[in-house]
């Protein structure tokens, strides 16, 4: 077999193959041969019918049989031989084909990089040793008793922490905002829109200049967009809001009580919170965890540099764009905005793609040298836990995967995370006080 590889990019090859006529004879005829044995012609006895009569009746199926078994077997043994690690085929384009001709064909393909593999035994990270603190149980506590939550309608002035009820219409230099965006028609008009008055709280500096209003007032609210301002156009101008109070509502959060810690299915007020400071612990130990292996991947994705297959890069932007416009919709962020934003999105979703693409090249090549693999156990102990995050039964669980063909990545996942315990496993972990937090602004 006569092979030939032209280099035409980054990862990208074209595979020339030729396959000898000894060959493709040889699989016509064990192709007939095979026919002979199975086809039922009238007149004569099953595998007995002559072999011209086979030919002539099965030739269209014996000459896809052959070509689709001589390309199977050539391709794999030319990228052997070649060690070439094929990602994706591109192309094929055949040359030659037929009983008594040399099969001749090319192959554009994508393959995987040739590296040398960094250093991944002895690597040093530090970990940040934290503890839930008494004040960040009664933070969460507090969320907790945000979600139950409720506004008691109030006769008085409105006051920091109250909910205004509103109507409002906005400009700009004098024109609606709509004129600069289209997109921005929230902002332009609302009516009967609850507003809390708090720092930050809608635009930046708006409703602070509520305070001391009440139901049936109106106000002009002036606010500077600030250079990072959603609707871009009016960034760094003043916007002007017409404003009309038409009620002011009082929050009122219920009482810490053992009525409270019930509510949210604890036995009493002493198990809910310690309930909630085991699991602020829980989720501090997976950011160390999380904060560790990113200073050794970092330190892996330093120490080597490759090229990287263009349809692998273009995949996993095209995953990450669509997990960052579905974060921001759940958000609430209105679709004509994201369109507004879809080359940031996308530049930031290719940079961190080229990453991502990096560091699981290096990490299969490391689970390659270490024999480590995935088994059907850990395949299926993951998707038992997928399907009781999503409430579902394990069976629904994987019709979903295999709609969404996320069996593949659920595999590269749980075998990520074997090799980085390995990475950890054998690291430097020197434990280290955590960073005192940054001094408020004056």
């Amino acid at each position: 077999m006569n092979v030939s590889v032209e280099t035409l990019g980054p990862c990208k090859k074209l595979l020339r193959v030729e396959v000898p006529v000894e060959k493709v004879n040889a699989a016509f005829d064990e192709l007939t041969g095979t026919f002979q044995k199975q086809a039922q012609l009238p007149g004569f006895r099953p595998g007995k019918a002559p072999k011209h009569l086979i030919v002539k009746s099965y030739e269209g199926r014996i000459h896809e049989e052959a070509r689709k078994k001589l390309f199977e077997d050539s391709y794999r043994q030319a990228a052997a031989d070649q060690k070439l690690r094929v990602i994706v085929t591109i192309d094929v384009e055949e040359q030659s084909f037929g009983r008594g001709v040399p099969f001749g064909y090319t192959v554009t393909l994508e393959h995987a990089p040739e590296f040398d593999l960094p250093n991944y035994q002895g690597l040093a990270a530090q970990r940040e040793t934290t503890l839930a603190s008494d004040a960040d149980v009664d933070r969460a506590v507090n969320i907790l008793r945000e979600q139950q939550v409720k506004y008691d309608d109030v006769t008085r002035a409105a006051q920091t922490g109250d909910a205004v009820v509103v109507h409002y219409k906005g400009t700009c230099e004098g024109k609606p905002l709509t004129d600069f965006n289209p997109a921005a028609k929230g902002l332009t008009e609302k009516q009967n829109t609850w507003l809390l008055i708090a720092e930050n709280s809608f635009i930046p500096g708006f409703t602070e200049q509520l305070v001391g209003a009440s139901a049936g007032d109106k106000k002009t609210v002036t606010v500077d967009f600030q250079s990072e301002f959603v609707i871009s156009e009016v960034a760094g101008k003043q916007g002007v809001f017409e404003v009309e109070v038409t009620g002011v509502k009082q929050k009122v959060l219920p009482a810490v009580d053992e009525d409270f810690a019930k509510s949210f299915g604890a036995p009493d007020l002493t198990g809910l919170l310690q309930g909630i400071r085991r699991d602020l612990q829980n989720e501090l130990d997976f950011r160390q965890k999380r904060a560790v292996r990113d200073q050794l991947l970092k330190q892996l994705l330093d120490q080597v540099s490759f090229d990287l297959p263009d349809s692998v890069v273009a995949s996993e932007t095209k995953n990450l764009v669509y997990n960052i416009v579905n974060e921001n919709q759940q958000r609430g962020v209105a679709k004509e905005i994201i369109e507004t934003k879809k080359d940031e999105i996308f530049q930031s979703a290719q940079a961190s793609a080229k990453d991502r693409v990096k560091a699981a090249f290096i990490l299969n090549r490391i689970a390659e040298i270490e024999k480590i693999s995935v088994d059907q156990r850990e395949m299926s102990q993951r998707i038992v836990a997928l399907a009781q995050q999503n409430n579902q039964t394990p069976e629904k669980m994987v019709k979903v995967l295999q709609e969404r063909n996320a069996f593949p990545e659920i595999q590269q996942d749980i075998l990520t995370g074997k090799v980085l315990d390995l990475i950890e496993l054998k690291a430097t972990i020197a434990d280290v006080a955590p960073a005192p937090a940054p001094a408020p602004a004056a």
